[in-house]
């Protein structure tokens, strides 16, 4: 059985955008740990989303995990981790670390919470409306971690953590997902220290998969680089984002997507230009 599977799922906020993702189909093995790769707006956060039944697509798209619809019959052992969290006013009270942790069943999972706490550096007398952001996320992860999962998903968790912590939580998600054979999806665009980390890589853009869930390394490439700066995951993330901009470029140029950037028609001002220059009183 698939640990993860998507068939025919093609979805829109509402009926007035454009669709966010196009036509997706993967199929994902258990224990598998794939990195989502593509550019702001790629569509990555929408189907992590999406997966972890935050959202609601309609008829005609299957979308499975544990080979439950994630929908109408969602399975158990799914936890899913995003950005947002950090910024929730409930997790910014005055609340201490440890009471937080109890609130929400740490004293059920004491030895792998025990573990957590150790490997992210976390302080239990710490109150989370003194925390800084790092240090939130990091009682993010051992919250969202310390009950084991089947499936993980990762929306760009690791953008707040220091690169040893970052290293240390990366090296315990692999060997977790190992031990239970666990499946991870990370979407992340922080690629230095992943080449142990994937069994499959994939690229999206526009809401589409140019490359579907592949398995790492691919083809020509190695796990293995003496430095991060010109690791091949980096390198073919790198060339993956390169020839997404210049696809997008061409775009612009066929008049089928309007320019990002600076105007170059300066004697065309935009409304806001407009208004402020009739009440700017700075010259």
């Amino acid at each position: 059985m698939s640990s993860i599977s998507i068939a025919n799922l093609t979805y829109a906020y509402n009926a007035f955008s454009s669709p966010s993702l196009v036509d997706i189909n993967i199929d994902l093995p258990k224990g598998s740990r794939t990195i989502l790769v593509g550019a702001n707006g790629a569509g990555k956060s929408t189907l992590l989303q999406l997966l972890a039944g935050k959202k609601l697509v309609g008829d005609g798209a299957d979308v499975r995990i544990k080979g439950q619809d994630v929908f109408r019959n969602s399975p158990a052992g799914v936890t899913f981790l995003g950005t947002e969290w950090a910024m929730n006013p409930v997790v910014r009270g005055d609340i201490g670390v440890s009471e937080f942790l109890d609130s929400v069943g740490g004293y059920r999972h004491k030895d792998r919470r025990d573990l957590l706490l150790d490997l992210l550096d976390v302080d239990l007398n710490w109150r989370m409306h003194k925390i800084s952001d790092g240090e939130r996320r990091r009682v993010q992860l051992c919250f969202g971690l310390m009950v084991p999962w089947d499936i993980l998903l990762l929306d760009e968790v690791t953008v707040d953590l220091d690169v040893l912590v970052r290293d240390d939580l990366l090296k315990f998600l692999k060997a977790d997902s190992e031990a239970r054979g666990a499946t991870i999806l990370y979407a992340t665009h922080i690629f230095d220290g992943l080449n142990d980390f994937p069994t499959h890589v994939a690229h999206m853009r526009f809401g589409s998969f140019v490359t579907p869930p592949t398995q790492w390394p691919l083809p020509g490439s190695s796990a293995s680089s003496p430095t991060p700066s010109t690791t091949p995951l980096y390198n073919v993330a790198l060339q993956w984002l390169k020839q997404d901009r210049e696809f997008n470029r061409e775009l612009v140029r066929q008049g089928k997507k309007v320019p990002r950037g600076a105007r170059r028609n300066e004697a065309v001002p935009s409304d806001s230009e407009t208004f402020y220059r009739k009440y700017d009183y700075s010259h």
